[in-house]
Formats: structure tokens, sequence, C-alpha cells
């Protein structure tokens, strides 16, 4: 997933770092190095992109029949493995925080690759952030428990580059940020989500994200939107027409988790908005194609409106061993200019048996299946694949404290 945010944090100190930092004075500054090394391997019973071949994307699986070739391939992978850093030093004007972390899985020119990805580069101080992390438009705790990396098609799921301000901070939480406009979670162009020839982005001001969420003991509720223009200029000289426009992308997202008894939490998402689907999980054009032979600009670009499902639930079944089970659905409005085999919608599900042996230490197996529908061909594809993975988690919390006045 692109992140396994109850592992990160829930095992946050070693035997020795636990008992220092319950028997020390009030500590002015701590610093965090955590993270994993995982391998995860299994055997995809139809066909996906090769860049992606570890994980279950619907917009990657085939638009034609044979097109990533043959059915049935083994694979195996260490590209989830990640490492971090955090520190946290008191200050006059409240808590400094930082956080630091990349992983091993190459996305963008990189595709396929084993290399270094930055996920978080991001610094905090009292009600004021910048850098790079979650958008608010996103909700990480929406992540099921899964193996697959991923994780579902038709979650806001977005690291973006900006400033934020939170007025309201704790488990009822607001939060205000101004975000770079143009980027997207696989670090693809930008310019290939607007589905236009010819043409280039022209994105003058930053996105504007917001989220309030109300904390209460059996989970919380939580309401995010955002509002962002989207331009692009034809650059192609001709006499007839120009394709220069613009758009006003917007969406409301609605997510929860509630608790279910003691051993099991429901995560749940709602999403509809058009003109964002780069800041979903897995998705193509933000902008696609109109045509109207009768207007005096038959061909121009329009938002898509999109809705995005998210419905899973985390059981304990004791203190060795997990399951997540669970859907999630992604579609497009699709506009009449757009080729038949464009992406229209998909489905994502999984089921998985996790085991934790010792502290630090997970295993399991995953079952996870996807489905992909062409706009107008009649195309349509359905894909299972079967996982295993091995995960060992590290980490160590040092502390400074302040000097005894005397």
């Amino acid at each position: 997933m692109k992140i396994r945010h109850t592992v990160l944090l829930v095992c946050v100190a070693l035997t020795g770092s636990v008992s220092y930092a319950q028997e020390a004075a009030p500590q002015e500054k701590s610093f965090e190095i955590y993270g994993h090394v995982q391998m995860d391997a299994g055997y995809n019973a139809g066909q996906i992109d090769p860049n992606w071949y570890d994980v279950m994307r619907p917009t990657k699986l085939p638009s034609y029949k044979n097109e990533y070739g043959t059915n049935g391939n083994f694979f195996m992978s260490v590209r989830q493995t990640r490492f971090g850093v955090k520190s946290y030093t008191t200050t006059p004007l409240g808590e400094l925080k930082t956080w630091f972390e990349f992983e091993m899985f190459g996305t963008g020119v990189d595709a396929g690759q084993t290399t270094l990805r930055l996920r978080h580069a991001y610094g905090e101080l009292g009600k004021f952030g910048a850098g790079q992390t979650w958008s608010p438009f996103m909700d990480i705790d929406v992540f099921p428990n899964s193996l697959e990396y991923w994780g579902p098609n038709g979650m806001v799921f977005y690291r973006n580059v900006q400033f934020r301000y939170m007025p309201i901070q704790g488990d009822t939480r607001m939060t205000f940020a101004l975000e770079r406009p143009g980027a997207t979670p696989d670090q693809s162009m930008y310019a290939n989500r607007i589905e236009l020839q010819g043409v280039k982005p022209h994105l003058p001001l930053p996105d504007l994200s917001g989220e309030y969420r109300l904390g209460r003991k059996w989970g919380y509720v939580e309401l995010a939107g955002i509002v962002r223009y989207i331009g692009w200029k034809d650059l192609v000289d001709t006499n007839s027409y120009s394709l220069t426009g613009h758009a006003i992308g917007w969406g409301l997202n609605l997510s929860t988790n509630v608790k279910i008894g003691e051993n099991n939490v429901f995560r749940g998402q709602v999403v509809y908005g058009q003109g964002i689907q780069n800041y979903m999980n897995d998705a193509t054009y933000d902008i696609g194609i109109k045509t109207d032979p009768t207007a005096a600009k038959p061909v121009k670009g329009v938002a898509l409106p999109m809705i995005g499902i998210v419905a899973f639930v985390d059981h304990n079944w004791n203190a060795k061993w997990c399951t997540s089970i669970g859907y999630s659905y992604h579609g497009l409005t699709n506009s009449n200019g757009q080729p038949a085999n464009a992406f229209k919608d998909g489905h994502y599900a999984l089921v998985n048996l996790l085991f934790k042996p010792v502290t630090n230490v997970m295993t399991g197996i995953e079952v996870q299946y996807g489905t992909r529908q062409n706009y107008q061909d009649g195309f349509s594809y359905s894909a299972a694949k079967v996982q295993a993975s091995f995960k060992y988690n590290f980490a160590h919390v040092f502390y400074k404290t302040p000097p005894v006045q005397k």
C-alpha cells in the first residue's frame, strides 16, 4: 500500500527505549528511525502492464485482447521496502516536527524498477506545515491492512507538495492547504491527463483543499473537499480554431472508520467530483474530449465526472492472526470524443490472512481481483492474483532530555 501506517506508528520503540521514555523527564527532543524490509512473491493468472507486475491496478489491465502478452506469470519483489526518520522538538512556537521517508517502489520514468522513491519530505511547526505529505483531500486511515501495495482503486490517495494551516489539531481536526497543481500519484506526466492533442497544461493557481474530522470513541467521520483551476494552451499553429480552454475541478470526499466490537474496524469512503482524477489512487484522464460538429468550436476539453467507493473490514482473530476483506470501485462519466477503448470503470477486491509470529515480523497470503471495462467497444478484462509476503519491521527512538537546573 502506499503505506502500512498501522505498523509504522505502532512499532515506535524497541525494548529499552520504552522503559527509558517512561522513566525520563519530559522530553525536549526525540529522533525516530523506522522502516521495514519486505519481500513479495505471487502468481498473476491474467495479464497486467509489465511496469506494474506486482500490484493490482485496473487501469493497467489490458484494454484489448492480449495487449500484454501471455497469461500466468510468477513475480517476486522487494519494492515495498521502506526507510524513514522523524524528529520532534519543543520550541516556544509549538512542537517542531520533521518527516523524511523513502521506499524502493519506482514510478514515473522509473516505473517497474526497484529504486529510491521519495514519499514524505515535510516539516511542521505548531499549526503550520510545509513540504510533501498526505493531501488533506485524502484520508490515509481508509487504507486496509493489505499486502498489495497500490491499494483500493476508488480511494483518494495522494502525497503532494503543499503549505497547510491546521487551526484544529488532535482526534478532531481541521486542515486547509494550498497544493502543487499538475502532479499525479504515480509520477506520470500531467499532460497525459488532458486528452487533447497538441496542447500543454496551464496551471497558474495552486489547488485548494481542506478537511474536517470529527473524532469519537467509536471512530471518526471526515469530510474533505478540493477546488482547482485546470487550463491548457493550444500550441498548434492553425487557422481553424483553438483548443485552448480551462475547467474547474472540484470534489467532495466522505470517509470514516467505525469500530465494530473489539476486533473489527470498518473503513469506508465515497468520493465524487470532476477533474480530480489525478488525486485518485488509480485513474486516467482529468480532461476528456467533447465533440459538437454544429458548434463554432467543434472539439473542446471538459472535466470528467467520477465516483470512487471504498469498503473494507479489518478483523483480528486473536493477537497473532488477522484478516482484511473488502471492495473498491472507480468509475468515470466518459465524454463523447474519447476513444472506444478508453477506461470507463474498474473494480478491485481482496481477502487475506496475516500472521504475526513475533513482534515486528509479519507474513501472510492474499487473493486479489480486479476488472477493467472500456468505454464503448464492449471489451472488459478480469484478473486474479495470489500474493505471499514477508515483512520485518524495525524502529528506535532516541531522546535528548533538557539539562538539570542546579
